[in-house]
């Protein structure tokens, strides 16, 4: 792949059109268009947006500490109104009972993963 294909990407990433990533990365419009096709270019374009995604979602576990907090605060301040402190403890809540059901979930699908492995060795 070359270079400026790969900088095509990473504009591709960051600019709100493909006509300002194309511009960033200084090739047509065109060019740009007909790169999208390339299979080759696809797929490093997706691997690309799944390293972004990934990322962006490990800062989004890392700030749901700050986060629990932040709900926790609210529903223990004295001085927060009573609609907050309600509404901090219901998200809470859900939160919880969310997790719960998505362990509860995961917890089947391993049982069931293990059952099928046992009758597909059998």
């Amino acid at each position: 792949m070359e270079r400026k294909q790969e900088a095509a990407i990473a504009a591709l990433l960051t600019a709100p059109t493909i006509a300002a990533a194309a511009q960033a990365v200084g090739i047509s419009e065109g060019t740009l268009w007909r790169w999208l096709q390339l299979p080759e270019f696809q797929e490093k374009y997706r691997e690309a947006k799944r390293q972004a995604v990934a990322q962006a979602i490990a800062r989004l576990q890392q700030a749901t500490t700050k986060a629990v907090d932040t709900l926790e605060s609210i529903m223990t301040d004295d001085e927060a109104p009573p609609s907050s402190k309600v509404t901090a403890a219901k998200t809470v809540l859900e939160m919880a009972i969310k997790g719960i059901e998505l362990e509860d979930l995961a917890a089947r699908i391993e049982t069931l993963e293990k059952s099928l492995e046992k009758r597909g060795s059998a």
